[in-house]
């Protein structure tokens, strides 16, 4: 069982910053990879960013160069820096927790951080 606790989120005008934060409680956290998913209104969540256990990472190509996901093992958290925010960043952003078992995968989500970019 993995708790992830997200944190960070809040209003910034367009071209403003903001970085959010993942807490992982309950479980050996290095062996998971870690995302960010966001969901804007009436719309479905999408994937953000995807760091692996082993560093690797990935990123929605609406967001390459300005977003940034990175994860401290000894701190069991999970970063997403956001720079150059524009208004259709707006969204709950997420963090999961993945990780490939014996005939399955294994999931665990956060309870969400509300983006809000606007003048």
């Amino acid at each position: 069982q993995v708790q992830l606790v997200e944190s960070g989120g809040g209003l910034v005008q367009p071209g403003g910053s903001l970085r959010l934060s993942c807490a992982a409680s309950g479980s050996i956290f290095s062996i998971y990879d870690m995302g960010w998913y966001r969901q804007a209104p009436g719309k479905e969540r999408e994937l953000v960013a995807l760091i692996s256990s082993g560093g690797l990472v990935n990123y929605a190509d609406s967001v390459k160069g300005r977003f940034t996901i990175s994860r401290d093992n000894t701190k069991k958290a999970v970063y997403l820096q956001m720079n150059s925010l524009k208004p259709e960043d707006t969204a709950i952003y997420y963090c999961r927790a993945t990780r490939k078992v014996p005939g399955t995968s294994l999931s665990y989500w956060g309870q969400g951080t509300q983006v809000t970019v606007s003048a």
